[in-house]
């Protein structure tokens, strides 16, 4: 399936307006970013181009097939049963972690969450005048590579009687761990024993590597589902994070209407484009996803195959899911930030792991979903920043 797509070429992005490619300058090499550099599928960028040449570019809505349409999805790709009416569109993720927080906790209330994690759960929580709760993720290492566990007691533990929401990430950013459904179930036990709502971001639950599977939080029991916000998009899997489209499943219908008047007013609703993307790419894209899902597969593998042999004074997960290495820095001899290092030396731009909470200093994170010949030229230039040093 992977030959019947071309995830080889390199496209040039630059002066498309592209902030991964333009943020930094020209000679930098930009691995930043969840954007991937593959375009779009084809069905997606069809159904864009004939809502173009239609004309017409007025107000809009969800209609009843695309939430029907997401509805299949879920029980086609998770088994998953969903109702057409569970589904509140938003534009972005982050917009939906914000809503969250105003919808489920008063000021002054605090939002836990497990470090180091996607940097918006760390912002989204003061935003609302809430406390950010930070509980460390153990760290477990091997000669070559990391991954991450959880610590339920020191979970558990840091929970307060203030405590009012748990921001889930799953799969988890940036380490790519896709939990197990037992793993689900107790940190469902924990919050249902402690009142705590949890949002789960689950943004990066299609990007399956290597055989993965993937189990939303909220499909572990219906008592589960009760209270849990379930946030996704397909801005990350289909490459589509310009066009602002995201959703929330929501199946407790009190929890649901307090999102929704959380939002009222003030969350714009999704364009025209953003609503015809979204039906075409979880209709119509699966044998895409499939033959993308091989390719950053192998990316990854290559990947750490690298690390092992080239770069080992470096450590890196391999995920479950995602398109996102998290290199571990710490023994490579680097002085100072690894972020500022390989963009200076090695003219590659990564993301700064301090950015992304406590146990993230000294770490960088990597972007593998582009061509593997970019990937593979960002590796030597790292090489070579190490050994000339």
């Amino acid at each position: 399936m992977a030959t019947d797509y071309d995830f080889d070429t390199v496209i040039e992005r630059r002066g498309s307006g592209s902030a991964k490619w333009e943020y930094y300058d020209a000679d930098v090499l930009p691995l930043w970013v969840a954007d991937m550099d593959f375009r779009s599928p084809e069905p997606v960028i069809d159904a864009l181009r004939k809502r173009v040449e239609h004309g017409f570019f007025g107000y809009d809505f969800p209609t009843t097939a695309l939430r029907e349409t997401l509805c299949a999805a879920m029980l086609r790709r998770y088994g998953w049963h969903v109702l057409p009416e569970q589904i509140v569109f938003l534009p972005s993720l982050v917009t939906g972690i914000n809503a969250v927080c105003r919808a489920v906790a008063e000021p002054g209330a605090s939002v836990i969450m497990q470090t180091p994690v996607y940097p918006p759960f760390l912002t989204a929580p003061p935003n609302h005048y809430l406390r950010a709760i930070s509980v460390p993720l153990p760290l477990h290492a091997t000669e070559h590579t990391i991954s991450y566990g959880v610590d339920f007691d020191a979970f558990e533990a840091a929970i307060e009687p203030s405590t009012r929401l748990f921001l889930l990430c799953h799969p988890h950013n940036p380490t790519g761990v896709s939990y197990s459904r037992e793993e689900l179930a107790r940190y469902a036990e924990i919050c249902a024993r402690h009142k705590l709502i949890i949002c789960s971001d689950e943004i990066h639950c299609d990007l399956l590597l290597g055989g993965a599977t993937h189990t939303p939080l909220a499909s572990v029991s219906p008592e589960i589902s009760e209270h849990t916000i379930t946030l996704m998009a397909p801005s990350k899997t289909f490459n589509l994070p310009g066009l602002k489209s995201s959703f929330a499943i929501v199946q407790n219908a009190d929890l649901r209407k307090r999102l929704e008047k959380a939002c009222e007013g003030i969350v714009p609703f999704v364009n025209l484009f953003g609503l015809t993307a979204l039906g075409v790419a979880y209709r119509d894209c699966d044998d895409w996803l499939s033959a993308l899902r091989a390719y950053l597969t192998a990316n990854r593998d290559a990947l750490a195959t690298y690390i092992a042999e080239e770069l080992p004074m470096l450590r890196t997960t391999v995920p479950d899911a995602t398109y996102l290495a998290w290199f571990d820095c710490r023994e490579a001899g680097i002085e100072g930030s690894p972020f500022k290092f390989f963009l200076e030396k090695a003219r590659v731009a990564l993301s700064d792991g301090a950015s992304f909470g406590a146990g993230g200093e000294g770490f960088v994170r990597l972007n593998f979903g582009c061509p593997r010949s970019l990937l593979f030229e960002a590796l030597d230039r790292m090489k070579k920043a190490l050994a000339d040093r």
